[in-house]
């Protein structure tokens, strides 16, 4: 069962911080140089092109560009399926992120209180939204079911990464600190939908990865710092 913690969310210093554009690490040289050549780029590119492109070595390339996607600079999803082995991934330059936060966390909020407000069952019909969405992002990252239910938490825990809640897991990936939050004051205001929301994503990226989220939980404003997301699985 899910706890919001409500007392939590009034204490300073508990649940993540704000996931936006403002709270971007300054690029280095190299870093920056590879930006450019990302935004450059007509459409989405593999890590080889760039490396072609650059000069660098595959593996710079590689942690600039894992660096550029976690600090919400650039974004990645899986080319379509060719042939045998696992379809490459595409990379490309994120628009204006800061710009557009605020009209979408406003938005957001704005549908949360909606659903706080109208729902007979706001939390539970957040957490049935969020599982289609933790479908589609799954499948967009080219999902497929994983070897275990270990490598499925391990998908799911990249896959939070990849949207900025700056996931910390531990060796498992069974209890995972998110540290950022997207809708940081939204989740304040309603977490009964949007915490709702997203312990559906997890659900419902866990199911598309093959795995059974049964006992799953989220605990919002769970201590300093983070939610705190549990991660229970079996397989099929």
């Amino acid at each position: 069962m899910e706890n919001n913690h409500p007392a939590n969310a009034q204490r300073p210093g508990y649940g993540p911080t704000p996931s936006t554009g403002r709270a971007r690490a300054p690029l280095s040289k190299s870093r920056a140089a590879l930006l450019e050549t990302l935004r450059a780029q007509t459409e989405a590119t593999t890590l080889m092109a760039l490396v072609t492109a650059t000069g660098l070595h595959a593996n710079t390339v590689r942690e600039h560009l894992e660096a550029l996607v976690r600090d919400g600079f650039a974004h990645r999803h899986q080319a379509a399926p060719a042939g045998r082995g696992r379809p490459a991934w595409l990379y490309e330059a994120t628009g204006s992120d800061a710009a557009a936060a605020p009209e979408y966390a406003g938005l957001a909020a704005a549908l949360a209180a909606t659903i706080h407000r109208t729902s007979a069952s706001p939390h539970e019909d957040a957490v049935t939204a969020g599982v289609e969405w933790g479908h589609q992002l799954a499948r967009a990252r080219g999902a497929e079911p994983a070897s275990s239910p270990a490598a499925a938490r391990r998908e799911v825990v990249s896959l939070f990464d990849e949207i900025g809640f700056g996931p910390r897991a531990d060796a498992r990936s069974t209890v995972v600190r998110l540290t950022r939050c997207p809708l940081l004051e939204a989740a304040h205001q309603y977490p009964d939908v949007v915490c709702g929301v997203h312990l559906g994503l997890a659900q419902g990226a866990l199911e598309e990865y093959g795995a059974v989220p049964e006992g799953t939980e989220l605990r919002p404003f769970a201590e300093p710092g983070a939610c705190r997301l549990h991660l229970k699985t079996r397989s099929r």
